[in-house]
């Protein structure tokens, strides 16, 4: 068995395309670096990320991809999942090799594969926009904080600053333990080295909201309840619209 060790980014694992083309060897499973190598590994390779070649990689890739499948490419990245790096590795590779384009081939199982796995991803990213819940501090910054499957922060950010335009916000990512930052001009990205409550719990302290933070939700919870038709209740169809996992942000459900 083969293995190429790299540094688990997304610019590691093109780098790590480059070299397998420019050693005309290919590895047999990529590994982050630190993990204990197989049983029966009989050669390493060590790639270190090249800005360079991962780029050349990447304008290959432009060539023969459209601007969706390459869209789903970094979007599958971004499930942070194990296997991610292999199977793009793999994907890639087809892509390079095969004289058209191959991001239709559903027949060919890394294509599917991925396919299925950048449904996952959009799912989730629809899911943080749907139920993010924001709530405002005293300095007037909107604070949301959620725990994604995946690593979709990203890919809500343009959609946040857009429609909250005029309006200073911070959005959390719980379990990656970093965040998106905006001032009303740019979005910056922060991590903070000591962890405040609310950035453990993702809900502010009653000390640290504004003044008529609480009232609204009150006010937000009365409604909920006083709107809510309990005869129509379907406990099974409100989990399958809005995960159980996400009810501990939401203000109507404490």
């Amino acid at each position: 068995m083969r293995v190429f060790v790299y540094d688990y980014t997304f610019e590691g694992m093109l780098t790590a395309v480059f070299e397998a083309y420019s050693r005309r060897s290919f590895p047999d499973l990529l590994m982050r670096e630190g993990d204990v190598l197989p049983l029966f590994c009989e050669e390493t390779f060590q790639v270190y990320t090249d800005q360079e070649k991962a780029d050349r990689v990447w304008s290959a890739l432009v060539k023969k991809q459209s601007t969706m499948a390459l869209t789903r490419l970094t979007m599958c990245w971004l499930s942070e999942l194990p296997d991610v790096g292999m199977l793009l590795f793999r994907y890639i590779r087809k892509t390079i090799d095969a004289p058209a384009s191959i991001e239709l081939n559903f027949a060919d199982e890394d294509v599917l594969a991925l396919t299925k796995l950048w449904k996952k991803v959009a799912n989730e990213q629809t899911r943080i926009l749907q139920f993010l819940p924001f709530q405002k501090a005293q300095d007037g910054t909107y604070f949301a904080a959620m725990e994604p499957l995946y690593n979709v922060l990203p890919l809500a950010v343009n959609h946040f600053s857009n429609r909250f335009r005029d309006q200073r916000w911070l959005i959390y990512d719980l379990k990656r333990s970093y965040g998106y930052y905006y001032d009303l001009r740019d979005v910056t990205e922060v991590r903070f080295e000591e962890k405040a409550e609310h950035l453990v719990t993702g809900m502010l302290d009653k000390s640290l909201m504004a003044e008529d933070e609480e009232l609204f939700q009150r006010m937000w919870k009365t409604d909920f309840q006083s709107t809510t038709i309990r005869e129509r209740l379907n406990p099974k169809l409100h989990r399958q619209n809005m995960p159980v996992r996400f009810w501990k942000y939401m203000t109507e459900k404490q």
